[in-house]
């Protein structure tokens, strides 16, 4: 693992873009870096994404200079390393609620002194062995953690999540929140907008790095000036139809 440029980038306060992936086509996160964003997240939550299919991803995100980010499933250990074993730049791990589970995450994501993430050296992100045993030092120093705080629960226990070290991105899901809310998919409702905008002040004040999810430039542009350094821009199959529905539309 070479030098995590995403992480120096949040460090130093920068804004970061970057779309969610479902496609396995490696062709279409390449098209992502030469676009000019940032990183990418490759989604094993949503669609149908595996594990083999996430790795060329990742391979093909490298080679332009794009840092692929891969959100498992669930904050479940074996998915959490595994994740970071196929050579990505980090992790992003859904439905935290509580502090615990905010540790439970960093502990997975890390080696010791950090936490307990089980350890080969036969992997991508090891160099398939030949990067050394004092690889685990540098990986825990540039691999990125991003957890999602997606509900009620969440939002009213994030003062002590923050206090987990080692997290560098709180990521805000406003569709998971909106439904927590009692208001699926709603998430220009102003209840929404005020829990989020809240918990973003709450973050920015930790030092920590806040990110969210926008469908489109417009509520992007708005979550950057409210402090979101961390923006999910659309999702890739959205992005593609969008794009063709334009076509048609310019046609008939």
């Amino acid at each position: 693992m070479g030098k995590n440029q995403l992480k120096r980038k949040l460090k130093e306060g920068e804004v970061v873009i970057g779309p969610f992936m479902n496609c396995a086509y490696p062709a279409f996160i390449e098209i992502c870096g030469y676009a000019g964003f940032d990183f990418a997240v490759i989604d094993l939550e949503h669609g149908s994404l595996h594990t083999l299919a996430a790795e060329d991803l990742c391979r093909a995100a490298d080679c332009v200079g794009l840092a692929p980010i891969v959100r498992v499933r669930k904050n479940d250990g074996p998915q959490i390393q595994r994740a970071l074993d196929i050579g990505s730049a980090g992790v992003q791990i859904p439905q935290i609620e509580t502090i615990e589970e905010a540790e439970v995450a960093v502990q997975s994501a890390k080696y010791n002194p950090l936490g307990s993430r089980g350890l080969s050296f036969y992997t991508r992100a090891g160099v398939y062995g030949s990067a050394g045993t004092q690889i685990t030092n540098q990986m825990n120093e540039e691999s990125l953690v991003v957890i999602h705080i997606e509900g009620k629960c969440g939002v009213e226990n994030l003062e002590e999540i923050i206090s987990v070290p080692d997290i560098d991105v709180i990521f805000l899901g406003p569709y998971d929140l909106s439904q927590s809310l009692g208001i699926p998919g709603q998430v220009g409702d102003p209840r929404v907008i005020e829990q989020m905008q809240r918990a973003v002040s709450t973050i920015r004040n930790a030092g920590k790095a806040a990110g969210t999810f926008a469908d489109n430039p417009e509520v992007a542009k708005r979550w950057i000036d409210a402090g979101v350094q961390y923006v999910g821009l659309g999702v890739d199959v959205g992005i593609f139809l969008k794009a063709c529905q334009a076509l048609v539309k310019a046609i008939r």
